[in-house]
């Protein structure tokens, strides 16, 4: 496992500054959150400054993988729209084009997968469409990853149109590309109740490209700093190190930018103490 952080929860810092100080703290991967503050994928020079971010990962020894949850990079005044499931193909095509994007930035990076969830439909159009819009648009996207060998990871999010793990396996039956897995929130699980982690670890354990780590408390979607929720680590850093899961385990405090470093420090400190020696941080 390596210990990483999502970037989401430096929105104050120049990207370069947070890449540093997660280094010094110990972490080894980082998950990018493509946004207007930290790396547009707009932007005319987009892969140079993906050469650019990708030689400094290298200096400071760490993996890479690229987030699309921006709140409003898209769409300015509606959070998260458009989506896959919008109802415009136009407004579809846009979040397509997108995560289109960051596959080509993630292929310039060698990141270990692109992370991105389904949305929420925004008309009152029967679940069968629905699904057959997000399916299309999955599979538009895992068309221009499989062109640049780069793993999609899709997460399951709390009142978005695939929330659940069911739902889930659900899509990856219908889309069955080797390309395509499973960014796993553990905290998601949790807060919706949704079935056993060992169950789920076990179930997917070929397909977790990406996990999001965070406290919680049941019933509530609200990414907590450790401890202020009332999740077990100690069994969830037993799960995964039963899985023998090799891959990257990112902190996800979306809402704890305004206090950084201490944050990701706090972070750290709690869960490096959780690893087994043996089973150990990955230098």
């Amino acid at each position: 496992m390596l210990l990483g952080y999502v970037t989401n929860g430096f929105a104050c810092h120049r990207l370069e500054d947070a890449l540093n100080i997660l280094a010094e703290l110990g972490y080894r991967s980082v998950a990018i959150t493509l946004d207007h503050n930290h790396f547009d994928p707009f932007d005319d020079d987009w892969l140079h400054r993906a050469e650019t971010i990708s030689k400094q990962l290298a200096t400071l020894d760490m993996r890479c993988t690229i987030e699309t949850g921006a709140r409003f990079l898209l769409d300015p005044r509606r959070k998260h729209h458009p989506t896959l499931l919008s109802a415009d193909q136009e407004l579809r095509d846009q979040r397509i084009a997108f995560l289109c994007r960051a596959v080509e930035i993630a292929a310039a990076m060698q990141a270990d997968s692109v992370s991105f969830w389904s949305g929420a439909a925004d008309d009152e159009t029967e679940q069968p469409d629905l699904f057959r819009r997000l399916v299309a648009g999955v599979c538009d996207v895992l068309a221009h990853a499989e062109r640049h060998s780069v793993r999609l990871s899709f997460e399951p999010e709390p009142g978005m149109y695939i929330e659940r793990m069911a739902q889930f396996e659900r899509l990856h039956n219908t889309v069955i590309h080797p390309l395509f897995g499973l960014t796993l929130d553990i905290g998601h699980v949790h807060c919706l109740n949704d079935g056993d982690l060992t169950d789920h670890a076990r179930r997917w354990q070929e397909k977790i490209f990406n996990i999001h780590l965070e406290d919680m408390l049941r019933g509530t979607h609200e990414h907590l700093m450790f401890g202020q929720g009332d999740m077990n680590f100690t069994e969830i850093i037993g799960v995964l190190t039963a899985v023998e899961y090799k891959g990257p385990v990112h902190v996800e405090l979306s809402r704890h930018s305004h206090d950084a470093p201490n944050a990701s420090r706090e972070a750290y400190g709690f869960l490096s103490a959780l690893w087994p020696e043996r089973n150990g941080i990955e230098p």
